[in-house]
């Protein structure tokens, strides 16, 4: 269990890094926001990237535990589950006024200039896929999906169309492309 300080700093590192982004944000702010002192910060953190990595840890977390959740649904079948997930996803997106994705925006930011950051984003992305193709391999054998279908392709290419759509649903401030998005996607995978 984490430390409640160090609880505090991430949950409101979720926040911040969001609406400001890595570089916009100081960590003068993140001690506003929280009223915890600065010596509060460099005991549970090294730095900012250090911070800020572990606020991708806690995204994670997140992610996982709604994919546990709708992917886990056995009532549903295989892509009623994937696409739950992502529209559980959007009322999130929504109820934080379209912020949109932690990792689409910090790797949109950063992975030209930090190569760690490039490295983790790119290893969460291909965990949420690695999932997803779980998912949609049931779908598949179960008839779902055509039988030459590649689960792990396409379980790529959903995260991919999903990046895209979740940032112009931030520019817009509007579900409309992340719907519009997955009703392509399902009729365009699956068998006529």
């Amino acid at each position: 269990m984490l430390h409640v300080t160090k609880q505090r700093f991430l949950d409101a590192g979720l926040s911040l890094l969001l609406k400001h982004g890595y570089h916009d944000l100081g960590i003068q702010a993140l001690l506003d926001d929280t009223g915890i002192p600065k010596g509060s910060f460099y005991h549970h953190f090294r730095d900012k990237e250090d911070f800020a990595l572990q606020v991708i840890d806690r995204y994670m977390e997140g992610v996982h535990a709604g994919l546990d959740a709708c992917l886990g649904e056995r009532n549903l079948p295989p892509l009623g589950r994937v696409r739950h997930f992502f529209y559980m996803t959007q009322l999130h997106y929504e109820s934080e006024g379209y912020m949109g994705c932690l990792l689409g925006g910090l790797g949109q930011e950063l992975s030209g200039v930090n190569d760690q950051f490039r490295q983790k984003i790119e290893a969460c992305f291909s965990a949420i896929a690695e999932r997803m193709a779980g998912c949609l391999e049931e779908a598949r054998q179960q008839g779902d999906l055509p039988p030459e279908s590649d689960p792990q392709a396409l379980a790529g290419l959903l995260v991919n169309c999903w990046e895209g759509a979740a940032l112009r649903s931030r520019l817009r401030h509007d579900p409309a492309p992340l719907m519009a998005m997955l009703d392509f996607y399902f009729r365009a995978v699956t068998l006529p």
